[in-house]
């Protein structure tokens, strides 16, 4: 293992841009099986190895040996490298509005898959468990379409900064908007 990796394709930056392949990539300071990830993260077998394969593909994450287990070959993984540099040249191709639209749906389904997980996760027995869904449709000209998202983004960063002390009982606030598809009757 490398002491550092020094990230100079967009596809490596790409990969490194979901919390969830952070989290993975650390678990893989050790070799480690996509199962043994799975049990320390409480996720999947199967959702690791999606992150593990971006991660190989995009040479982070090392394939050092395999076992069989059960008739099943499994693969024991390793980063890469201890840490990580961005070279200052992709930073700005990151910023490529294709690349961003991209980038910003991919954490919209991570975002939705731990919600999701969330949920399940919650006492059902509880007398109280204080929570809110709204749903709904915006319509926004092309030209107030940043304006809306600037707002957006600034009255949800004000609930941050206003509520986001150590004191008191912690929500988790998720908020997706994206654009609508063509509906299919």
């Amino acid at each position: 293992m490398r002491d550092v990796l020094y990230l100079e394709q967009i596809e490596q930056a790409e990969a490194l841009l979901k919390p969830q392949r952070v989290e993975v990539l650390r678990q893989l300071a050790e070799p480690r099986t996509c199962t043994e990830v799975a049990a320390r993260l409480g996720q999947t077998p199967q959702r690791v190895y999606y992150h593990v394969k971006r991660l190989v593909d995009a040479g982070l994450v090392d394939l050092v040996s395999e076992r069989k287990v059960r008739g099943v070959h499994e693969g024991i993984y390793q980063a890469g490298a201890r840490s990580y540099w961005l070279s200052p040249r992709l930073v700005g191709r990151i910023g490529l509005r294709k690349t961003q639209d991209e980038l910003s749906l991919g954490y919209l389904l991570d975002l939705m898959e731990e919600v999701q997980a969330d949920i399940a996760g919650l006492d059902r027995t509880a007398t109280e468990l204080p929570s809110i869904g709204l749903s709904g449709e915006i319509h926004v000209r092309p030209e107030d379409r940043q304006e809306f998202l600037n707002e957006l983004q600034g009255m949800l960063q004000d609930l941050f900064t206003r509520y986001g002390g150590a004191e008191g009982d912690a929500f988790k606030l998720a908020v997706a908007c994206y654009p609508k598809g063509d509906e299919h009757e």
